[in-house]
């Protein structure tokens, strides 16, 4: 596997995607959310204005749980199945197939980081020049994870758009693999714990939480700025069960990276197989 390749190709796809509108769209939709949820996040406690880092944090989790997910499915799904002239010509080019599909996930994944850190950056300037800047640090953290969360979504897409092979199929199937793991799971879960005794319904919400990249992040998120009290059950089951919190977020880090890897090995295989 040759590294300059997959370099250059990865360099290739970052320029097409951040000249795109759909990145530039996403950058700024998700700075004007950042700044707002910033400035009323906190209206439901009858409180108007700039909060510290680690409130904007606990408010803008939901907004990357939901956004995230769907911008990194829908640009990984439509990546392989737009333009499908170019992506035959690509290829047809005497370089093995892995190292495109690293190139294209490499190059998608470093236009929507910088999409996202344009988002929380310009959030970020603006908190710490209206408060006393404390949950910097947990602020930090929730950027990782949602660069994380970011990954493993493009990389669902990446296979998505793999198995379906057309740009329509692709992005249907991307909106029903958002829909499954952001809206569905958790209901999905909770019907079936409700109707199994108390025991098995704490073990089946435990190793629930490893099923879905979009709750394991969550979860760290919240690991991280110390919220034990708004812990979900299964993040609290989490925490007991490992004796703490930093081997939690480390087990959430892990198996999420390992979400992040298994669907890009799959797409891989499969498209090794293909006749394009």
């Amino acid at each position: 596997m040759d590294w300059i390749i997959i370099r250059a190709i990865a360099s290739l796809e970052f320029r097409i995607h951040t000249r795109s509108r759909w990145t530039l769209l996403f950058g700024l939709v998700f700075a004007a959310l950042s700044l707002g949820i910033a400035y009323f996040g906190m209206i439901t406690a009858g409180l108007v204005g700039f909060q510290n880092f680690t409130r904007t944090s606990a408010s803008l989790l939901n907004l990357v749980i939901y956004l995230v997910p769907l911008m990194s499915l829908t640009m990984g799904a439509l990546s392989f199945t737009t333009e499908h002239g170019a992506v035959e010509l690509l290829f047809a080019q005497p370089v093995e197939r892995n190292e495109i599909l690293l190139g294209k996930v490499g190059g998608l994944f470093a236009s929507v980081a910088v999409a996202t850190c344009f988002g929380f950056g310009a959030a970020g300037i603006v908190i710490s020049l209206n408060s006393d800047g404390g949950g910097m640090a947990g602020y930090a953290a929730l950027v990782a994870l949602t660069l994380l969360l970011a990954f493993v979504f493009l990389a669902l897409g990446t296979m998505v758009a793999v198995i379906a092979r057309t740009r329509t199929r692709a992005f249907g199937y991307a909106l029903f693999t958002w829909f499954f793991f952001v809206l569905f799971y958790d209901l999905l879960v909770m019907g079936i714990a409700f109707v199994l005794k108390e025991r098995a319904a704490n073990v089946l919400i435990f190793l629930s939480l490893f099923g879905n990249p979009a709750d394991m992040m969550r979860v760290s998120a919240l690991i991280a700025l110390g919220g034990t009290t708004i812990f979900g059950a299964a993040g609290a089951l989490l925490v007991k069960f490992l004796g703490g919190a930093v081997a939690g977020c480390v087990l959430l880090i892990a198996a999420l990276t390992a979400w992040g890897i298994a669907p890009l090995a799959v797409a891989g295989h499969i498209l090794k197989k293909q006749d394009i």
